[in-house]
């Protein structure tokens, strides 16, 4: 019951931001940000990308709010969801630019895509993304930290304090699941 209640607060202070009310925005601020944070801190494993992660992820909430609807799951759901997808994004990010300065990259070939190519890899991009959002959150994030901060299983069992068996199988049953999504 009180499970509901605070969703339904939520959902309240949700439609209170999408009208552009800084007061319901501090009071979602207050109400959210450890929960965001520990999911920030957790995927990152880094305070300061933990923190940055959680502001983009406000600011994000506070320009689109109006995007959230009942259908898209819980509002604690869709904001945590939030906070995963920056903090994995900027995960991305900060390692292209760790490689970004290698000076041997004098003579790149030109990968770039024809426009049947692109349009090919958007489609993919959309399905997987679309099957990536079917997984559980632990399955899910198991995945991206795997193939995209590149952690190996022994390292993700650390930062999610897990074991390493349990690990293994979120990735193993969450690969198999996506390989049934996108061959549907």
């Amino acid at each position: 019951m009180a499970l509901e209640t605070d969703q339904e607060e939520l959902m309240g202070l949700l439609a209170r931001v999408a009208q552009q009310d800084r007061a319901a925005f501090q009071a979602l601020y207050r109400q959210m940000a450890g929960r965001m944070f520990g999911v920030c801190q957790k995927l990152a494993a880094q305070p300061e990308l933990a923190e940055e992660a959680l502001q983009d992820a406000f600011v994000r909430i506070w320009h689109h709010a109006s995007e959230y609807h009942r259908e898209r799951g819980t509002p604690l759901n869709w904001m945590l969801t939030i906070a995963r997808y920056r903090t994995l994004d900027l995960i991305r990010a900060r390692k292209v630019r760790q490689t970004a300065g290698d000076d041997q990259l004098e003579n790149v070939a030109d990968d770039s895509f024809s426009p049947l190519e692109a349009s090919m890899q958007a489609d993919g991009a959309a399905a997987l993304q679309g099957c990536l959002e079917e997984l559980s959150d632990t399955q899910r994030d198991s995945i991206l930290l795997s193939y995209y901060r590149g952690l190996t299983h022994e390292e993700l069992s650390v930062t999610l304090s897990t074991p390493i068996g349990t690990v293994k199988s979120w990735i193993r049953r969450g690969l198999q699941a996506l390989k049934r999504c996108l061959e549907r």
